[in-house]
């Protein structure tokens, strides 16, 4: 039987030959596990555990740990996005999966705030009884919260995009004006981004030094320094983006990477 990590290295070096993007890799894993593949999904539900966390963490506006009844309701949701996801209807495996996570978290916490609230009510007078979980469904829909709560996460993200920005002297606001007015240009660009995303040398050149590796580029795509330096904002903006988990963000270049 395959062991996760024999299955993590092969795709890994699937993505340096076929330039497999990161999207792509746990797409592929995910219809494996979906087919009955039980290592793989055990693989990913363990790879995935931080993701889990943090998703319901962002939700419940705590910590949250592997101890909590949160955790594992977002292991939960995670299992079910594996079984249910469908590429050519939903987004992003992951922006899927953290949709689900917070679907599932909001249901419970709307369900322990009914409890406590029918339990306090039994102890107040029948005068004085109201239901907040009513208040809460008479003001506002479960759909009008969701978005609510969408539109915060992705407020969220741009703050957080700005901040991996900041040290290589970059601004979200500056992406905008740096970006490739042509979509062939941006298409190159994302690739050249992805290309020094998926490969740690390259990536560490970036990271480090906060330059790109234009002498090794060069070697490797047909484009000319000029043009890899006059695109050099945007490309170090995307490969930022690359590596982190803003799913939300990364869904506006979803189709350009491949």
């Amino acid at each position: 039987m395959r062991k996760w990590g024999e299955i993590v290295l092969l795709a890994s070096i699937q993505g340096l030959f076929s330039k497999k993007s990161k999207k792509e890799e746990i797409e592929t894993l995910v219809i494996q596990a979906k087919n009955g593949d039980k290592e793989v999904h055990h693989g990913l539900l363990s790879s995935y555990t931080p993701f889990m966390k943090k998703t319901a963490s962002f939700v419940c506006k705590r910590y949250i740990s592997e101890q909590d009844d949160e955790y594992s309701i977002a292991m939960f949701a995670f299992n079910e996005a594996i079984e249910h996801y469908n590429s050519e209807k939903n987004a992003s495996f992951l922006t899927f999966a953290h949709l689900l996570i917070r679907r599932k978290l909001i249901d419970y916490i709307r369900k322990e705030a009914r409890r406590k609230e029918v339990s306090l009510g039994q102890m107040r007078s029948e005068g004085e009884e109201q239901d907040a979980f009513t208040i809460l469904e008479s003001s506002q829909s479960f759909e009008q919260f969701t978005a609510a709560q969408q539109a915060e996460e992705r407020k969220y993200q741009i703050i957080t995009y700005e901040s991996l920005l900041k040290p290589y002297g970059l601004s979200f606001d500056e992406l905008v004006k740096v970006s490739p007015s042509h979509e062939d240009s941006r298409q190159t660009a994302i690739q050249i981004a992805q290309i020094i995303a998926e490969t740690e040398e390259f990536y560490e050149i970036l990271r480090t030094k906060k330059r790109l590796p234009m002498k090794e580029l060069e070697e490797l795509v047909e484009v000319s320094r000029k043009t890899i330096e006059r695109q050099r904002k945007y490309i170090i903006a995307i490969v930022i983006l690359l590596k982190s988990d803003l799913h939300y963000i990364k869904d506006y270049i979803k189709g350009r990477i491949s």
